[in-house]
């Protein structure tokens, strides 16, 4: 039987922290705490792989590494690694990531944490070695990781040969005098998902269910397009024969670089062994996937690496039903949710039925009395925004007179009296057929422009960097919505 379901949508970097982001320690426990006793039963939290340079979770340098910047300097001192007295709170960010100054902050921390790691080895010994033997990725990252800082984040294909073909050819390069920096890399991994783990099962403790992203392009700068070239469409030197991804309006020809395309035949050919291994990393870790964009299993734009605008490229089928069959095949158990916000053709929505693979329903994109109005389906997601659109407060005091007072007649006239706009967008959202609801904390807060997440289309903008201060206001807000779960009967059930 179905189960009617509510989700918050909250980045793990925008949760309240004393170390200048949201990490993996003691407040993200409080987070979960403060969800499940408002009755959702999902978090979605957005990737937390290592990040690029854009520090945009959907450009990471790896889709296996997490990144050290969520670790929790405060739980090494519960592993003895640290003494809690000589930890200091990293208080000059509150409402935002600097992320250059947190990973320096935290940077003199873990250096500490991993000579007291090697000093104390036999008590981690054990449980180290198993982290190794299970994270089979672990040794082409340490190395594409190094080799990175060396050449201070210069992208592999612009390294020294030996370098750059260091997977084809180990012969060239002397590790040895490395040792150390390698297994300090692995410490970082170890340590970040040590405690991705505790995160996982209080969530589950507290029947909270954690729902997270896999793009589906990576960068071309990444650890696994540098150690399995093979993959993707890349020439002998390991440079782009072919960029894109989604629709050409979508992007600015600089993005489009960015993206490495796969070689789906011979990914095919391979029984997709490459995404076996990656979502089933995922799957340790979070109960629901969402594809992201889902259009590309069904096409995607190739542009020849030398064309001069997205505009020169052209529409290829993708692996489609094949892919898919392959995921559900290898993690019955999971549940995948398609980001389909830029489906152009119809069969992405066949594709989706076909699986049972619910899609995106954004009430924002349909915020007008007709749009409302619009029937939804049962196997779909609803959101009142996403993380790179206005929060609905935002997009409300765009609205002029009469939009707004049409607006709210037709919420008043479906029984939702509530003085606030969002508040009516968010009951009405949870009262919807939809099996799932989610709710960024944005709109249920009723925050404006400042607090959102991503704004691509605004030049300059802060992306990725809002975080909660504290812990003072927004709980209150957030319990708030439990008595709309409850009347909408997804409330979570404990146990």
């Amino acid at each position: 039987m179905t189960v009617s379901r509510a989700g918050l949508l909250l980045p793990l970097f925008s949760v309240p922290g004393n170390q200048g982001i949201g990490d993996l320690g003691q407040k993200t426990l409080r987070m979960i705490d403060h969800i499940a006793e408002a009755g959702y039963s999902i978090w979605q939290i957005l990737p937390i792989q290592a990040m690029g340079p854009s520090h945009s979770p959907y450009e990471s340098v790896s889709c296996f590494a997490g990144d050290p910047i969520y670790i929790n300097i405060d739980r090494l001192s519960e592993m003895s690694l640290l003494t809690q007295s000589s930890i200091v709170n990293c208080n000059k960010f509150k409402d935002f990531v600097n992320y250059d100054e947190v990973r320096a902050f935290k940077e003199v921390y873990f250096r500490k944490a991993f000579r007291n790691f090697k000093k104390f080895y036999g008590d981690y010994q054990a449980e180290f070695k198993k982290f190794k033997e299970e994270a089979f990725w672990l040794e082409d990252w340490t190395r594409f990781a190094l080799f990175r800082s060396l050449y201070e984040n210069e992208p592999w294909n612009k390294w020294e040969e030996e370098y750059r073909d260091f997977p084809l050819d180990h012969s060239n390069v002397d590790l040895k005098e490395h040792a150390d920096e390698l297994l300090y890399l692995e410490f970082l991994q170890f340590i970040f998902y040590k405690q991705l783990d505790e995160v996982v099962a209080y969530a589950k403790e507290k029947g909270v269910r954690l729902m997270g992203d896999a793009p589906f392009y990576l960068l071309h700068d990444s650890a696994e397009v540098w150690s399995d070239r093979s993959q993707f469409l890349l020439d002998q030197e390991g440079k782009l024969s072919y960029v894109g991804g989604c629709m050409p309006e979508k992007f600015r020809d600089q993005e489009a670089e960015k993206f490495v395309l796969y070689d789906f035949k011979k990914q095919k050919a391979e029984e997709y062994s490459f995404w076996q291994k990656r979502m089933r990393w995922l799957a340790r870790y979070y109960e629901i996937i969402r594809i992201e964009p889902f259009s590309a299993m069904d096409t995607y734009w190739r542009i020849p690496a030398e064309a001069t605008t997205v505009r020169d490229g052209k529409w290829i089928i993708g692996p489609r039903g094949a892919l898919i069959e392959m995921i559900e095949k290898a993690l019955p158990s999971v549940e995948l949710v398609a980001q389909d916000l830029d489906a152009l053709r119809p069969e992405v929505k066949e594709l989706e039925d076909q699986y049972g693979i619910p899609g995106m329903d954004v009430l924002l994109s349909r915020l007008d009395t007709k749009g409302l109005k619009r029937d939804v389906k049962i196997n779909s997601v609803v959101y009142t925004t996403t993380h790179d659109m206005p929060t609905i407060e935002e997009e409300y005091a765009t609205f002029d007179g009469n939009k707004r007072i049409a607006l709210r007649r037709f919420f008043k006239k479906r029984g939702y009296g509530y003085r606030s706009f969002h508040d009516m967008v968010c009951a009405f959202a949870l009262e919807s057929e939809a099996d799932t609801v989610i709710l960024p904390l944005q709109d249920v807060c009723g925050y404006k422009g400042n607090t959102r997440i991503d704004a691509p289309e605004v030049e300059g903008a802060s992306n990725w960097t809002w975080k909660l201060k504290d812990f003072k206001t927004f709980p209150d807000d957030l319990m708030k919505s439990r008595e709309w779960i409850e009347a909408s009967g997804r409330l979570k059930q404990n146990g």
